[in-house]
């Protein structure tokens, strides 16, 4: 059937100007994708391509940064209005090759990407892969809710300014996560988990160290704590066996089995229908007995859970969670059979001490 029926084309070019796919923006709001591109060819291969780089590539040198957006309305109505420097993905992050080929013409990346938590999930994924090549990396602050071509359409003077007033990769996350995180041990937490990966893959060591001060003074410690933090986040994801608190207006404690509970529930949201989600359904209920509820969850956790498990996770990226989860949940169930235990005792009920002892060794075993 025609694949790109009620859809808006683009021509997607390689460097050279040659036209080796197609793109398809949808007409309808309730198309199943919002952009939908031509297969994989030996010619088109989205981690090597980059949309608008033929026209853009001459600008990236004069002015010496490629400005990267999401989609091809925001390329070509920022062309329109004269900033031809701009460059697009196609459905994926920036490739090792991506990064090459922008490096041919400029060493620095301004990111202008959505606002929303996908958006900032982009940028974090992106920043950290340029950072490791040697780039600078700065991003454009967007009102939430518009993107590049909302803006450029309205009041382009204002992009102008936001694109002039534009921070380091690394001040935009603490600008962005001090709005988020009222709470300063939740900030520390936040930032521990997504800026101090940026700082520690930037490849000049004056920066690196720069930036460590700027880390410092925006949390009130020290510039060595900060700096002997900088070994354990050399990548921009981490083990959930650490508990993770989530984001609430009022500080709430939580027990290790809700922590990891409300992260699988997280994980379901933000991966719904993937065999990872398939794989968390099915070992939540064996473990729990029944299906995960329905949670309503604040924006950072869901932002974590992407940080954690990426663009395409496998059914097998969810074990250490799952089996972190169990653990809590067999551990809670332990402590209650045990104090079930020296009630029964001390009212000498003979038949409740041998289930709890029953209990106890069962709990004990599956441990």
């Amino acid at each position: 059937y025609d694949r790109f029926r009620n859809r808006l084309m683009f021509p997607i070019r390689d460097t050279a100007g040659r036209t080796v796919a197609f793109t398809g923006r949808a007409l309808l709001k309730d198309a199943e994708a919002k952009y939908l591109n031509s297969p994989e060819t030996e010619l088109f291969k989205k981690s090597e391509i980059l949309f608008g780089m033929d026209r853009a590539k001459d600008a990236i040198r004069t002015r010496g940064f490629a400005l990267l957006v999401e989609g091809q309305f925001d390329l070509i109505l920022l062309h329109q209005v004269g900033f031809t420097n701009t460059i697009a993905l196609s459905g994926t992050a920036l490739s090792n090759i991506h990064l090459s080929l922008i490096k041919r013409y400029a060493d620095n990346l301004m990111l202008a990407l959505d606002a929303d938590r996908a958006g900032l999930l982009a940028s974090a994924k992106n920043a950290y892969a340029a950072l490791q090549t040697g780039m600078r990396v700065k991003a454009v602050r967007l009102p939430h809710g518009k993107d590049p071509a909302d803006l450029v359409k309205d009041t382009p003077q204002d992009f102008k300014r936001r694109l002039g007033e534009a921070e380091s990769i690394v001040e935009f996350f603490l600008s962005v996560l001090g709005g988020a995180e009222r709470d300063p041990h939740r900030l520390v937490v936040a930032v521990e988990r997504t800026v101090l990966p940026l700082v520690a893959v930037i490849q000049s060591p004056l920066e690196r160290e720069h930036f460590v001060g700027i880390v410092a003074r925006t949390l009130g410690s020290s510039v060595e704590a900060v700096r002997s933090s900088l070994p354990k986040h050399t990548k921009l994801k981490e083990e959930v066996d650490g508990a993770y608190v989530p984001q609430n207006k009022t500080p709430v404690k939580e027990t290790v089995q809700v922590t990891h509970e409300r992260f699988i529930k997280a994980a379901l949201i933000v991966y719904p229908d993937t065999p990872l989600a398939k794989q968390l359904t099915s070992e939540y209920a064996r473990i729990i007995g029944t299906l995960p509820t329905p949670e309503e969850l604040g924006e950072r956790i869901l932002f974590e859970v992407g940080l954690l498990f990426g663009e395409a996770p496998t059914a097998e990226a969810g074990e250490d969670l799952l089996r972190a989860f169990e653990r809590a949940v067999l551990t809670e169930r332990l402590d209650g059979a045990v104090t079930r235990l020296r009630l029964a005792e001390s009212s000498k009920d003979e038949e409740g001490v041998k289930e709890a002892l029953t209990e106890c060794k069962d709990i004990s075993a599956r441990l």
